[in-house]
């Protein structure tokens, strides 16, 4: 009979004898090794003593056999008490994790609670939401947005630093809305309690409610600006009003749909309401709302959330994700695709994106089966339209009275129109090309169809020069200058790689018009820099979009969100070439150039266009040069190309500390076009 031990722990009690074993070898090894290094002289002695030991009676007996049934017995005794702790943990702390856990996984899941960036290799620093400054002043900053995690693994130390004189913050404090998680590649469901109160940072008294507050009382404390000296200020007043949402954290509703922390939620929009911001956005993933069983879906904490939003007098964006959460950087919790698909892809791993060499990527379903009737008698394409008929259907009041202003539909990895060629998973580190996802059964008949309709049979094949994750162009004979992405069957190959990727927006799109009908709908474009001043730009090719130096691989997918009336959401990042320009001159990445290609794109076909930031940003350098990338100052059709709206990524609590709100504060008034007062220099305010 399996014990509770063994169930919490995964495995088997054969697996925990040969385990112990193992570790009785090791302590062993480990005592002889000490002894050994008294002497080697006293080899052959130490060798009698470690089989033999006195006895009572004055005879010898063999040691092993007892005193590894002792180390058996402490050894049980000890996973015991870790069986327990991690059950706990599990239970009743929300943290996600994996079945074999060890100490190295709680130690990260408490550092990360403390605000702290624990990367894979145990590399562990200070998050620039947490705060801290180090003594050389300088501070540590992770990229934090799932959608922007192909770029990269740090940023360099802001311009801008705020210095806070009132007080200490505590771990709580710093991770009121923020659910735990140690990424697993099978996680378990996991929940927080119904509410979880905790203090915000630089809050004023509890007992006074936030209702109606400013920044003037958020925290009463007076607070240092350093602003750099000779800063250039632009006057956005009178430019076009952009509406500000801003995205709420991964983890708001738990895997059981229900609000992970109500009481935190609610303050902090609060104080976003003070400083009028229009709304926030949220992703409705489909792991939470259709968990367990096909077509069985749960509303209820999305439910809950629209109404607070709703009684906040906010509007809110949603986002439609298809995709997992966990595993890329920035995502502190794990959701990963419904259970039932799991088990389905547990039988056929074709279901999934796979590369070259066979590696299957269990983040979204492969494009490949969007007609392919193999999830349970349904296809994709009509999995996902059930998903979004059934909220439309739940939710009808908040769409119909105008709360939800947007639907943002998810399309690939991390929600975004692409192929998922970059995965951390399974190797990848800015800046390499990636690899194409186009070896499932499913995408190679696609494949091997379209080279019979030309008359090539033998081109239904992947490119076999195309190099591994982290190659770089010049290194493959497939992205190199006068490579074979420009020959015969580099441009057969790329122009049906890129159209699967316009078939999947179209139907989507298409059935997501359908449902939500008179409602505005949008699709995520990434902004995919790297390798953008070469002739090839390889890492687009491999994302999907067919844009070397001599083609528009964006046009046509302006075209296909216009054909349905959807908005073109465009992910930002001149913020890192801000903070890490050596990494983008090395790359030769150019993030503004590719903004400017797909705006472009989109305004030639009258296709609306919202944004959002893929790093965060807390400081008056990062706002302005996001300003820029929105408001446009130098283009002279600026009253008629404006943004439909901007969301800003994410809400964490050091965005709530008095300082950075007021910053905040400062830049929404910008986007909505209102005279901002410059500070200067060490300002007080």
């Amino acid at each position: 009979m399996v014990t509770d031990m063994q169930k919490l722990l995964g495995g088997s009690e054969e697996d925990d004898e040969e385990e112990m074993d193992a570790d009785v070898k090791e302590e062993n090894d480990r005592e002889r090794g000490n002894r050994g290094a008294s002497g080697s002289s006293n080899d052959e002695f130490m060798f009698q003593q470690d089989h033999q030991v006195d006895t009572p009676g004055g005879s010898r007996r063999s040691r092993p056999v007892e005193e590894k049934e002792r180390t058996k017995l402490r050894e049980r005794h000890r996973r015991a008490i870790t069986a327990r702790i991690l059950g706990g943990l599990r239970r009743h702390g929300n943290y996600n994790l994996r079945v074999r856990a060890d100490i190295n996984d709680v130690i990260a899941a408490l550092a990360r609670e403390a605000g702290w960036v624990v990367l894979p290799d145990g590399t562990t620093f200070p998050s620039k939401s947490q705060g801290i400054k180090p003594l050389g002043g300088s501070s540590a900053v992770v990229a934090v947005s799932s959608a922007s995690h192909m770029a990269s693994h740090q940023s360099s130390p802001p311009a801008i630093r705020g210095v806070s004189l009132s007080g200490h913050r505590s771990p709580t404090e710093l991770n009121s809305c923020r659910m735990k998680g140690v990424f697993a590649p099978t996680p378990s469901p996991y929940d927080l309690p119904p509410t979880q109160s905790s203090e915000l940072v630089g809050s004023v008294n509890k007992a006074d409610g936030l209702i109606g507050c400013s920044v003037d009382v958020i925290n009463s404390s007076k607070q240092i600006l350093e602003i750099p000296p000779n800063m250039t200020e632009q006057d956005f007043s009178g430019t076009p009003y952009v509406p500000v949402y801003v995205m709420l954290p991964l983890g708001v509703i738990n895997m059981k749909c229900e609000l992970a922390d109500r009481d935190g939620l609610l303050k902090h929009l609060r104080m976003l309401k003070s400083i009028q911001v229009d709304g926030v956005k949220v992703d409705c993933w489909w792991g939470i709302a259709e968990c367990h069983s096909p077509q069985e879906y749960n509303w209820n904490g999305y439910r809950q959330l629209f109404q607070i939003v709703r009684d906040l007098n906010l509007k809110i964006q949603v986002i439609m994700s298809f995709h997992e959460c966990g595993g890329n950087v920035g995502d502190d919790v794990c959701i990963p695709l419904p259970h039932w698909v799991a088990e389905i892809g547990r039988t056929n791993p074709d279901i999934y994106f796979t590369d070259r060499e066979g590696r299957r990527n269990p983040e979204c379903l492969s494009w490949g089966i969007d007609k392919e009737r193999v999830l349970r008698g349904r296809t994709a394409l009509e999995v996902y339209f059930d998903y979004m008929r059934s909220f439309r259907i739940e939710l009808a009041e908040f769409v119909e009275d105008g709360v939800i202003s947007m639907v943002e539909i998810g399309l690939g990895p991390c929600g975004e129109l692409r192929y998922p060629s970059c995965p951390i998973k399974h190797g990848w580190r800015y800046p390499g090309v990636g690899e194409f996802q186009c070896y499932d059964k499913y995408l190679l008949k696609s494949l091997r169809k379209a080279a019979e309709s030309r008359g090539h049979p033998f081109w239904a094949r992947g490119p076999e020069n195309a190099g591994s994750y982290n190659s770089q162009p010049q290194g493959t004979g497939f992205f190199c200058d006068g490579g074979d992405y420009d020959g015969l069957y580099g441009r057969f190959f790329l122009k049906w790689y890129s159209q699967v990727l316009i078939d999947h927006a179209d139907r989507v799109l298409s059935l997501a018009k359908l449902v939500f009908d008179n409602s505005c709908i949008a699709a995520k474009v990434p902004d995919v820099h790297w390798w953008y001043r070469t002739g090839s730009h390889a890492a687009e090719l491999t994302a999907g979009f067919y844009n070397p130096s001599n083609r528009d691989g964006y046009a046509e997918i302006a075209s296909t969100l216009k054909k349905h009336g959807a908005t073109l959401s465009f992910v930002s990042g001149e913020v890192q070439v801000l903070n890490r320009p050596d990494d983008f001159s090395g790359a030769l990445g150019e993030p503004e150039a590719v903004a400017w290609q797909v705006l472009n794109a989109a305004w030639d076909t009258d296709t609306p266009v919202a944004r959002e930031n893929s790093l965060p940003c807390h400081d008056r350098v990062g706002y302005n040069k996001m300003l820029e990338s929105v408001k446009f100052p130098n283009d002279p059709d600026t009253t008629t190309r404006h943004l439909s709206s901007f969301a800003y990524s994410r809400l964490v609590p050091a965005l709530m500390e008095g300082h950075n709100l007021v910053e905040f504060d400062r830049f929404v008034k910008k986007l909505h076009g209102e005279a901002v007062m410059d500070h200067h220099h060490h300002q007080q305010v």
